[in-house]
């Protein structure tokens, strides 16, 4: 009977093992169709709109760009869709691309070679943002936004939007000439969402805006509270032991994503701090090899960089 358990148990977990495997449609003599853009095109813009039509099974796909020198100069994961907006650097360039799920790949399309020039007319080219990255989180009070320089620019426009209160444009900014802009803290005054937008303008062109979002959060986290073991509880030495504790709801404008940092210590102090633990979650498994009296403690941080007070210490003891 027991073997017959066994075989039973083991059948189960190589079911379970090999399901993706099984479910995913093999796509590896799969070939995918280049849409754009086409043999030989000339590309008068700065960006690159790669497009392919679909095939059935692939959940990703895979974009790969050569140089002249067959250099890869892009190698992009993308999720399930088929297509893809990449800047690039007059030149000649080749590419090509496949499908991919869990299980399989296809071939790569054949390459395909293209041409980008430069073009002093910016209606359908776009300016290449750098920093801040998209859905920055951040308590700063000064924040610089940067962009690549579009040669045929002749000067740059800035508008900045406050999405929380109702897209309101709260800075516009002309003639500028570098690739930076420092927002200071009277443009950043309120905890908001915020979207920084820039376009290229010059004496007979302009682009369209580029624009990324970010946030401004400046309200530190609540004080955890400490849940389980309960404070003054005894535990066994090298059985797990699960920490929990509670956190009282953000009441800040903007709610970042909070990470836990949890310390161990053997002092009231934590003058001596004997394990620090990390976690996204409201708790935490440990266990103790040593036996003694020891101390735990939680503060969160958030993903703008704000930090609550450590809850208030419960004390164990390890027998």
């Amino acid at each position: 009977m027991k073997t017959i358990s066994k075989i039973i148990l083991l059948a189960t977990t190589m079911i379970l093992f090999s399901c993706e495997d099984i479910l995913e449609e093999d796509i590896t003599n799969d070939t995918i169709q280049t849409v754009s853009p086409i043999e030989k095109d000339t590309i008068s813009s700065n960006v690159v709109n790669f497009q392919w039509n679909i095939i059935k099974g692939a959940t990703n796909y895979r974009v790969q760009v050569f140089n002249e020198n067959l250099a890869v100069v892009l190698d992009s994961l993308v999720g399930n869709k088929v297509s893809l907006t990449h800047p690039f650097l007059p030149g000649t360039y080749k590419w090509r691309v496949r499908g991919e799920n869990a299980g399989y790949q296809s071939v790569y399309s054949f390459p395909v070679g293209f041409t980008v020039v430069q073009s002093n007319d910016l209606t359908n080219q776009q300016v290449v943002l750098s920093n801040p990255i998209s859905g920055l989180y951040t308590n700063s009070t000064s924040l610089i936004c940067t962009w690549q320089d579009l040669i045929p620019a002749d000067y740059y426009e800035l508008e900045l939007v406050n999405v929380t209160a109702g897209q309101t444009i709260i800075l516009q900014q002309s003639n500028i000439t570098s690739t930076s802009v420092t927002l200071n803290n009277a443009n950043l005054a309120q905890d908001a969402e915020y979207l920084w937008k820039i376009k290229a303008v010059n004496a007979t062109s302009q682009s369209v805006f580029s624009n990324r979002n970010f946030f401004i959060d400046r309200v530190n986290p609540n004080q955890p509270q400490n849940s389980l073991p309960a404070n003054n509880s005894t535990q066994t030495v090298n059985q797990p032991i699960a920490f929990t504790w509670t956190m009282p709801s953000d009441a800040g404008t903007i709610q970042s994503q909070i990470n836990y940092t949890i310390e161990f210590s053997n002092t009231t102090t934590f003058a001596t701090i004997l394990q620090t633990s990390t976690s996204a979650t409201t708790m935490i498994q440990q266990s103790f090899a040593n036996a003694g009296d020891y101390y735990w403690r939680v503060k969160a941080v958030d993903a703008a960089s704000n930090v609550s007070t450590y809850s208030t210490a419960f004390k164990f003891t390890i027998n």
